[in-house]
C-alpha cells in the first residue's frame, strides 16, 4: 500500500510502539524502517533504488520540505537564458505513487540515534532502522565579512535552487546600463553545480545581449580553481574585457561586503556595485550537526557504504559528506546514493551487496555551444573515496567538440532527473 502523509500519521503509534527492537528482528512483524532527509539528487535517487530494488520488502520514508524541488545544477543555465526556470522544477508525486515512497513534505529538526527516531517540525516523530541523510549545504557564519543569511534578498546567493536564483536573475536583467555584477567566490570544498566559474560565464552571456558596457567582478579567495584554463579562455574569447577576476594574490581573500549601502571592499578598496552574489563558505545542512555526525564542517563517512564515522546506521550523502575525493556534484551524490541504496538494502534484507564504485562528470557552459567537462571515477578504499582516473576538456577545442560536450550534458541531466524521481 502506498503511504500518505495523513494513513502515515495515523498509524504512528502503531509504528513507535514497535521500537523495542528494530523492525527487522522484531519476530517478522513489520518491515525495516528506511528514513531519508532531503530529497535531491542524493535522497530521491537512494529512495527510489531502495524502494524499487527491495520490491516492498521496506518501508522506505523520504522527508524533504519542498513539494517542487528545483535543481542547482543547470540553475546558471537560467540565468544564461538557456533554459526556464519551470524547466528545473521536479515533484515527488511519481516517487509516491509509482514506488510507494511515503513522502513527507516538512522539516526534520532533530534525530535521537540512540531510540533511532527522527523529530519533524509539525511534531511528528518517525521512527527508523537506518537513517540516510542528504541534507545538501548550509553556510559558515561570518563566512563574509558584513554578510548573512539575513541579507540574501540584497546580496543573494543563489546556491540553493528556486527563490535565490530567480532573483538573482531578475537582479541582473535590472542592472542599469554600464552597471556592475560582483560575485564573492567561496573557498575549497563548495557545492559545484552552480559552479561559481559556470555563474560568472552565464551572468556574461546575459548581459552581453543586454547590457554589453556592464562589468564583471569575481573576489576570489583562492590562487586558481577547476576549469581554470578553459574559462579564462572562454570569458577572453566572449566576453574580452567584462570580467576582472581577482585571486587571493591580489587580495580577492580580503573582502567584506555592506548589504545596504551595496559596497565591497576587496582589500582595502571599496567599490559600489548594483549586484553582488556573495557565495559564502559551506558545511553540512544543519541536520547533520544535529544528529552528531559531523566533525568540523562535514559529516566523515565510510568509503564502502557512505556510513558516518559516528554512527553504522546513519549514512551521509552528497554534499554534506566527508568522503575523499570526489566533489560535491548532483553526480557525485547521484553515485554515491546508489551504493549506499545496495549496502543498506542488502543490511536489511540479506540481498546481495556490490563492490563500491563511484563516477562523476562536471560540465560547465561558457558561451553558446561552448561546453567543457571535467570526471573521473573513483573506488572505496578503507581511508577515502579515492580518484583512480581522470579526463578534463582541453583548451583550443574545435566548435563542434564544445556543441558536443553541452548537447551531452543535455542529455545527462535528462537522465539523472529521470533516475531522481523516476
Amino acid at each position: 500500500m502506498t503511504l500518505n502523509r495523513r494513513i502515515f500519521m495515523g498509524t504512528g503509534a502503531a509504528a513507535m510502539a514497535s521500537l523495542s527492537a528494530p523492525s527487522v528482528l522484531a519476530d517478522g512483524h513489520g518491515r525495516p524502517r528506511v528514513v531519508l532527509i532531503g530529497g535531491g539528487a542524493g535522497g530521491a535517487t537512494a529512495a527510489r533504488y531502495l524502494a524499487k530494488d527491495s520490491k516492498g520488502e521496506l518501508d522506505v520514508t523520504l522527508v524533504e520540505p519542498s513539494r517542487t524541488y528545483f535543481t542547482c545544477f543547470f540553475s546558471n543555465l537560467y540565468l544564461g537564458g538557456f533554459r526556464d526556470i519551470d524547466d528545473l522544477g521536479h515533484n515527488y508525486g511519481t516517487l509516491a505513487a509509482k514506488y510507494g515512497i511515503n513522502v513527507v513534505h516538512d522539516w526534520a529538526v532533530g534525530v535521537d540515534r540512540d531510540s533511532k527516531m527522527v523529530t519533524l517540525a509539525g511534531g511528528s516523530k518517525l521512527p527508523y532502522d537506518k537513517l540516510i541523510l542528504s541534507p545538501g549545504i548550509d553556510f559558515v557564519d561570518g563566512a563574509v565579512e558584513g554578510w548573512s543569511v539575513s541579507s540574501q534578498n540584497a546580496m543573494p546567493h543563489a546556491y540553493k535552487g528556486g527563490s535565490q536564483t530567480e532573483l538573482l536573475k531578475a537582479q541582473v536583467m535590472a542592472m542599469p546600463e554600464g552597471g556592475t555584477f560582483a560575485m564573492v567566490a567561496p573557498p575549497n570544498p563548495f557545492r559545484c553545480p552552480p559552479g561559481p566559474y559556470e555563474r560568472v560565464s552565464m551572468v556574461a552571456h546575459a548581459l552581453k545581449s543586454s547590457n554589453p558596457t556592464a562589468k564583471i567582478i569575481v573576489a576570489d579567495p583562492k590562487e586558481k580553481f577547476s576549469k581554470m584554463s578553459l574559462f579564462q579562455e572562454g570569458w577572453a574569447n566572449h566576453y574580452a574585457g567584462m570580467v576582472d577576476w581577482i585571486g587571493s594574490d591580489f587580495g580577492g581573500g580580503n573582502v567584506s561586503v555592506d548589504p545596504n549601502a551595496m559596497t565591497v571592499t576587496i582589500d582595502g578598496e571599496e567599490t559600489k556595485v548594483d549586484v553582488c552574489n556573495v557565495i559564502p563558505a559551506m558545511k553540512a545542512g544543519r541536520i547533520a550537526e544535529l544528529a552528531g555526525v559531523t566533525e568540523g564542517n562535514w559529516a566523515p563517512v565510510n568509503a564502502a557504504d557512505m556510513s558516518t564515522k559516528a554512527d553504522a546506521d546513519v549514512y551521509v550523502l552528497g554534499d554534506a559528506s566527508q568522503q575523499g575525493d570526489m566533489p560535491k556534484s548532483g553526480f557525485s551524490a547521484n553515485s554515491q546514493a546508489k551504493v549506499c541504496a545496495n549496502a543498506v538494502r542488502g543490511a536489511l534484507t540479506g540481498s546481495k551487496v556490490f563492490p563500491a564504485k563511484f563516477s562523476n562528470t562536471c560540465w560547465s557552459l561558457i558561451g553558446t555551444d561552448d561546453g567543457v567537462k571535467v570526471g573521473a571515477t573513483y573506488e572505496a578504499t578503507a581511508e577515502k573515496i579515492s580518484k583512480v582516473d581522470g579526463f578534463i576538456s582541453s583548451t583550443g577545442e574545435d566548435s563542434a567538440t564544445r556543441k558536443a560536450t553541452f548537447e551531452e550534458s543535455e542529455g545527462w541531466y535528462a537522465g539523472i532527473t529521470a533516475d531522481m524521481f523516476g
